[in-house]
């Protein structure tokens, strides 16, 4: 046995294999080496088949992993060599203008990032086989065997190789590794921008095993490109200099038609793909990154000059292959003339969205709102005594005269016949609703929302209801039963503009008697109760263009919604280029209802003080407003 250890500092791998502690980079990192190999071949002008085979079995706390080529293969001294570590060994470094990878380092960090593992390799009828792995110290070791061996028939068939080629396989033992499902692992290879360009020229395939028996292959590994339309290209050409040189690069940009694009990530599918040979380098907008209006461009840029200075030493990307370094003036030419080529179509899809119509939020986002919007609702009626107009037209008789308030009462589309209820525990009481369908229309359905302590039973409770099944009573009765003195519960019913809201506390000090609530009352005193129904203040929202000079947000009366402005630059810097607001931003959401909302709720108060029209008192109703409500708006638009 030779056992030996990998030729550098430990301390290096130690940094270098945290960043492969992933199964899809190991597997990338293997595929781009084994089309390197092919690259070669094709150079050399002999004919290559392109297979490289995938294997996967799949642990409940590990995996193990197989890449294998029908490529060079390696004599035993430099499959042994290639254990080398560093920039120094690999082909970009050697002037190859088809290397690429991690730096002579990819294939080691793969390794020792997810585990330990082995190399096989056939070539010109010998086998070499070297294994590594961790010592009992930790150190990065590995065994070479000392010497290759005759090939052997079983050989090729346990490595599916005819000719020469390399097999690499890893046991995936790291706690930090996540064990990918199958069709996930294929998925991420598919769509893997470093390999994009690759799965159009190689055969990649990927097999799922266990116990070593394959149950499951999938087809030609390929990606998928989204619909779109071409803006630039294909291969359009463009130029750029440095130091008194020119050189060239082509450029093909897309626009999805319907496909979300994923914006980051190895699995992005926004940007353009930076190819220089057979190495993709990078993807990004340049100048244009993260920038609204980009959200739906994609392509490809191809510059064989990026990797001829990277086999120069010119630092083009960074030691951890992060991406293009624009810092380095080469590359900065080189991002200056990409950039002022897809300036035009950045520009265009960003004067889309000034003058974007509509937009829409999420379905998650849309829920916050709503259930925003309905305690905002709540507090209008009950803390404010606000009754829409709407509602108070309620009040007048058939031939136009002003009815009673009793009558407006009588009328309302929703009301409970008591918005608070103060009851004892262990007794049983009834919660009541009345209804007017002919308000409402007989194919409205109400909406039930009930929120109640532990304690606290109400039956029965559905959460939906048509008008037209309460038949000729209209109105809904629920028993209520609190098992302890503090229980307490809240009703909210919904119907279009509609809200009816009541409160339900259990107290050992209630009375002992029952009575029948406020509705009894009405007739008898023959003044008014205060309200608890009415007519929804703020009905909804919407995004709608507005135009640049309005404000962000406003409160349409007519309409009782909350008007987003989609024109204001704040807000399209959340809107992307197919009219939908990021979830991300929902902190500007909360900061413009609340706005919206403080607005009118101070104009109502001030206008019912008598102080119409005086600024310092609306700003001041405004700020207690805000302090009151302020922390709840926010909280509801974050999940909280």
């Amino acid at each position: 046995m030779a056992i030996n250890a990998i030729p550098v500092d430990q301390r290096v791998i130690d940094i270098d294999s945290r960043r492969f502690a992933s199964i899809e980079k190991a597997i990338v990192e293997l595929i781009t080496n084994c089309d390197d190999s092919y690259g070669r071949l094709e150079r050399a002008g002999l004919p290559v088949g392109g297979r490289i085979a995938v294997q996967y079995e799949r642990h409940r706390r590990g995996a193990l992993l197989t890449v294998a080529d029908e490529a060079e293969g390696m004599a035993f001294d430099q499959a042994c060599r290639i254990l080398s570590y560093g920039g120094a060994h690999s082909a970009l470094a050697q002037g190859l203008e088809g290397g690429r990878g991690y730096f002579g380092r990819g294939l080691k960090q793969a390794i020792f990032g997810l585990g330990c593992g082995w190399i096989e390799t056939i070539h010109a009828g010998r086998l070499s086989r070297i294994e590594l792995f961790r010592g009992e110290d930790g150190g990065y070791l590995y065994d070479d065997g000392g010497h290759d061996r005759e090939v052997t028939a079983g050989d090729r068939e346990r490595l599916g190789i005819a000719a020469d080629g390399t097999r690499v396989a890893i046991v995936v033992e790291s706690p930090q590794a996540s064990i990918s499902q199958f069709g996930a692992l294929v998925q991420s290879l598919s769509n893997n921008f470093y390999l994009r360009d690759l799965l159009a020229r190689r055969q990649v395939g990927v097999a799922h095993l266990k116990d070593g028996v394959e149950i499951e292959r999938s087809g030609p590994v390929r990606f998928e490109e989204p619909p779109s339309v071409v803006l630039l290209g294909p291969e359009l050409k463009g130029q750029f200099q440095h130091e008194r040189q020119t050189h060239s690069f082509t450029l093909t940009l897309k626009r999805a038609l319907d496909a979300e694009l994923t914006p980051r990530g190895d699995e992005r599918t926004n940007g353009l793909v930076v190819v220089s040979g057979t190495a993709v380098l990078d993807c990004q907008l340049f100048d244009y990154e993260n920038q609204v209006g980009t959200e739906y461009l994609f392509g490809t840029v191809r510059c064989p000059a990026l990797v001829e200075k990277l086999a120069q030493g010119v630092a083009v990307i960074s030691d951890e292959r992060a991406g293009l370094n624009p810092k380095e003036p080469f590359v900065a030419a080189f991002y200056r003339a990409v950039s002022k080529m897809i300036a035009p179509c950045v520009m265009a899809e960003q004067e889309k969205l000034r003058h974007l119509e509509r937009a829409t939020t999420s379905g998650r986002t849309a829920h916050l709102i709503q259930h925003l919007l309905q305690r905002m609702n709540l507090a209008a009626i009950h803390d404010f005594g606000i009754v829409h107009p709407a509602a108070v037209g309620a009040a007048e008789g058939r031939d136009g005269t002003t009815g009673s308030t009793d009558a407006a009462e009588d009328r309302a589309a929703l009301r409970f016949s008591t918005p608070f209820y103060y009851r004892r525990p262990n007794h049983p009481f009834h919660v009541r609703l009345l209804v007017d369908p002919q308000q409402l229309g007989a194919d409205a359905v109400l909406s039930i929302e009930a929120t109640t302590s532990e304690g606290l039973s109400l039956a029965p409770l559905p959460k939906e209801l048509p008008v037209r099944a309460l038949g000729d009573d209209p109105c809904i009765e629920w028993t209520a039963t609190g098992a302890a003195s503090g229980d307490r519960g809240e009703i909210v019913v919904r119907v279009g503009g509609y809200l009816a809201w009541c409160e339900i506390v259990v107290a050992e000090q209630a009375a002992h008697q029952a009575h029948r609530g406020h509705q009894a009352c009405v007739h008898a005193v023959g003044h008014r109760v205060t309200r608890d129904h009415g007519e929804a203040m703020f009905t909804g929202y919407e995004f709608r263009y507005l135009g640049r000079e309005q404000d962000r947000a406003v409160y349409s009366a007519a309409e009782r919604k909350i008007i987003i402005n989609t024109a204001a630059p704040t807000v399209q810097l959340y809107v992307d280029g197919r009219g939908n607001f990021r979830d991300s931003a929902r902190l500007l959401l909360a900061e413009l209802f609340l706005d919206v909302i403080a607005d009118e709720l101070a104009r109502h108060r001030i206008r019912r003080g008598g102080h119409e029209g005086d600024v310092e008192a609306f700003l001041a109703a405004k700020r207690e407003i805000v302090c009151r409500y302020g922390s709840d708006i926010h909280l509801s638009l974050m999940g909280g």
